[in-house]
Order: structure tokens, then C-alpha cells, then sequence
């Protein structure tokens, strides 16, 4: 066995899309790169299922064709990255997939049961420095778990900030709370988060400051004003100044 077939695959999606066998980078063509995607996001799927969502703008038969012919180059020279059950497709159990480890990352931080799991992974690097996914792919399946997978990194960035703040660990529940506000830049309970890090610090100049720049953003862009639930994070008398101009 070679070096290269002995290396455990990596299925990078986060940042764009590389396939690597340890350090080595493996080249792949368009429709080959496509497949393990779509396996890397959605787990397994039937080939009529995936032929249909890679290839949706050719007849039933060409999508089938196509599908075949990317399996077959996926098997030229290395180790099989895909199982085949039936008609049932799924990438095989060895290869990594980062997008999996962000998603597994996010769903343990906002688990709320009493005892949960020992996370697979260590949430904190994967939630503050994950990239967008794939970028510059613009097929419906993409845009649609580019979107979920957004969605679910933010509500565990929020929730994330909140529990590092409870552990006393400020510096790291302010960068979790600004990544989700760089992320989604109107999103409220992120702002939140920033302002409760910097009140935790008796900082309240600058959650004043902050909460202000939220506050001229929001009106600026849809109209409206903060909630009250946000003002009522400041001390009274700050809260008579902050609702008083």
C-alpha cells in the first residue's frame, strides 16, 4: 500500500472545497468534488436522489449517466471513498469531513439537556475560525446548507458566549459573541452577548458605546429600535440615558 492510500482522507468544505490524503492534496474533477460534497453534507442519500440534485437540468438517464461516470473516476487508483449499498450511496465511515465537526461542534454547545454527550470535538476553534462553506458554489443544495449550516453556528456562537461568560472566561466569550456579530451584523441576541461580556467586565462605558452603534445600525437599516429586553441589560440609570435620547 502506498503512502498516499495508507493516509487517512480529509474532506475539507469550510473555506472551499480540498480532498487530501495527509498532507497531500488529491486533484479531482468538477463532478467527483460535487459528489463528495453533497455526501460529506447529507450523510447518504439513494443515486436517483443524488443524480436529480447534481444534475437537474439534464434528463433522469444523462443524471444516472453522469453519476456513474463520477464514481467510477472517484474509484481510479486510491481507496474507495464511497459505499455503495443497493441503491443507497454514503461517503465511507473513514474520510473527515469539517463541516461535519463544525456541525457536530455546534450542535453540542446548544444542547440544553441536564448531561450531555462529551463533545466529539473541542467547539471552541471550530465555531470562532470556521469558513464560510464552500464559497462561490452556487447550486440550490449548496445555498440551502450553506444557510442551515449558518444558521446553526450562530445560535451556538450565542450560546457559547453565554457559557464561557458563566465560566468566567471573558477574553473567549467576547470573541465567540463578535464572530456571531460579524457574521449576521443585525442580529440582536449576538449584540446582546457583547454588551453582557463588557457589563460582567463593569465596562459599561463601552457597552453603552456598543449597544449605541447596535442601536444607529438597527434604525439605519430597517426603522426600528432595539428591544426592551436589550435595554433593560443596563443598570437603571443607564438605561434612562441610553432610552432618553
Amino acid at each position: 500500500m502506498s503512502t498516499l492510500e495508507a493516509a487517512a482522507p480529509r474532506l475539507r468544505l469550510l473555506g472551499g472545497f480540498t480532498l487530501t490524503y495527509g498532507p497531500a492534496a488529491v486533484d479531482v474533477g468538477t463532478a467527483v468534488q460535487r459528489l463528495l460534497a453533497y455526501l460529506g453534507l447529507r450523510h447518504h442519500s439513494t443515486r436517483t436522489v443524488v443524480a436529480g440534485t447534481l444534475w437537474p437540468d439534464v434528463t433522469e438517464e444523462r443524471a444516472h449517466g453522469s453519476l456513474r461516470t463520477a464514481l467510477w473516476r472517484l474509484h481510479q487508483g486510491r481507496e474507495s471513498l464511497v459505499r455503495s449499498e443497493g441503491d443507497t450511496l454514503e461517503l465511507a465511515a473513514a474520510v473527515a469531513v469539517d463541516a461535519r465537526a463544525l456541525m457536530d461542534s455546534a450542535l453540542h454547545v446548544v444542547d440544553t439537556s441536564p448531561q450531555p454527550a462529551v463533545p466529539p470535538h473541542d467547539p471552541i476553534p471550530w465555531l470562532l475560525f470556521a469558513g464560510e462553506l464552500l464559497p462561490g458554489w452556487d447550486d440550490e443544495w449548496i445555498l440551502f446548507e450553506r444557510e442551515r449550516l449558518r444558521q446553526l453556528r450562530l445560535h451556538a456562537l450565542d450560546a457559547l458566549a453565554h457559557r464561557l461568560l458563566r465560566e468566567g472566561r471573558h477574553a473567549l466569550a467576547l470573541e465567540a459573541a463578535l464572530e456571531s456579530v460579524r457574521i449576521e451584523p443585525l442580529r440582536e441576541s449576538a449584540h446582546r452577548a457583547v454588551v453582557a461580556v463588557h457589563l460582567a467586565e463593569h465596562n459599561v462605558v463601552e457597552a453603552t458605546r456598543h449597544y449605541r452603534a447596535f442601536r444607529d445600525l438597527l434604525h439605519s437599516e430597517l426603522g426600528v429600535e432595539p428591544s426592551v429586553r436589550f435595554v433593560g441589560m443596563f443598570p437603571m440609570g443607564a438605561q434612562a440615558r441610553l432610552t432618553g435620547q
